[in-house]
């Protein structure tokens, strides 16, 4: 506070006002203060006045893209169950995919002073939490790496899995395969991408530039995609899908044709088992991935003070039979 006083040119009762929201300050004042405070990169309530006092609030702060999505779902249980092992509870919010929605997230957690943060990003800048993590916060990002700053991170092998996914097509005589995924500036798309053109030359093929959609996709979006992918001179035989809900789409599109190509799914999906035929995916542990970064985090909340860790967890195809049908070239 003092240091925003002396750029703001007010005293230290005039910035304890402003943040504190109360009377008495000059409007034209308060923006000065109000600059200043975003200038140093000041927060209120910060977690190194907690850990300087030796008190906790015994809450971390959870930001995922969806907690509904059921992916997300899986890695907030396993969150939850090694912070109440360590006595937390665990705050979470949704980006939905938005940077902006993020980092408002973020800084209110800090705000109410939790012990450490968790995030799956939804962006590429984090400077913002500098000054949260010089002054003793915690921060592991996971399933996507930060942007613009050195943290720990828990990742899963998304290039790894993706070329599996292609030379188990390959290997039941698939020629022309196919992918869907996600936005390509999302991390994880655009690593799933790469494995599967890692896969693709490993597999002897050439990389299909016209069998590529990436998204974000909806239902209608896949349908048009799947009339272009399927229904030419050269059709697609077999398919890769960037993901559980991309998965899911292509399932509900198919179910309108008369023919389906092979198909193999990047992360598993509850009922992928029982379907007809069953859904053969690149599997990942998502309870692993959260366990993992939770870990981390309260490695660093005990005194670890060893360089940011990066973590890649393994991913492993799961063939069921949906990989081993369809039409070939």
């Amino acid at each position: 506070m003092s240091d925003v006083a002396r750029l703001a040119g007010v005293s230290i009762k005039t910035v304890s006002r402003v943040v504190n929201d109360e009377p008495g300050v000059h409007p034209a004042t308060a923006e000065r203060v109000l600059a200043a405070i975003d200038q140093l990169g000041f927060r209120r309530n910060l977690s190194a006045r907690n850990l300087r006092r030796g008190s906790s609030t015994g809450t971390l702060g959870l930001i995922l893209e969806d907690v509904a999505n059921p992916f997300y779902s899986q890695l907030t249980r396993a969150v939850e169950e090694v912070a109440r092992s360590h006595g937390r509870q665990v705050l979470t919010g949704s980006s939905d995919e938005d940077p902006g929605r993020e980092r408002e997230l973020a800084l209110e957690f800090c705000a109410r002073r939790v012990d450490g943060l968790l995030v799956v990003p939804a962006g590429m800048r984090h400077g913002y939490l500098v000054p949260e993590m010089r002054a003793g916060m915690p921060v592991v990002f996971l399933d996507r790496p930060a942007g613009d700053v050195v943290a720990d991170t828990v990742l899963v092998d998304n290039i790894g899995g993706a070329a599996e996914a292609v030379r188990h097509l390959a290997d039941q005589g698939h020629r022309r395969i196919a992918f869907l995924g996600d936005a390509p500036d999302i991390f994880t798309a655009a690593e799933r991408l790469r494995g599967f053109r890692e896969g693709c030359a490993r597999a002897g093929l050439q990389y299909p530039e016209d069998l590529v959609a990436m998204g974000p996709h909806d239902e209608h979006s896949v349908a048009g995609v799947l009339r272009r992918l399927l229904d030419g001179r050269n059709p697609a035989t077999a398919i890769v899908s960037g993901n559980n809900r991309i998965t899911v789409l292509l399932l509900r599109a198919f179910a309108q044709r008369p023919d389906r190509p092979a198909l193999v799914g990047f992360d598993d999906f509850e009922l992928a088992d029982l379907l007809s035929p069953p859904v053969t995916v690149v599997a990942h542990d998502v309870a692993l991935l959260g366990r993992a970064a939770a870990e981390l985090l309260f490695a660093r909340l005990d005194g670890d003070n060893s360089p940011p860790r990066r973590v890649v967890l393994p991913a492993r195809l799961v063939a069921r039979g949906s990989g081993e049908v369809g039409r070939k070239t």
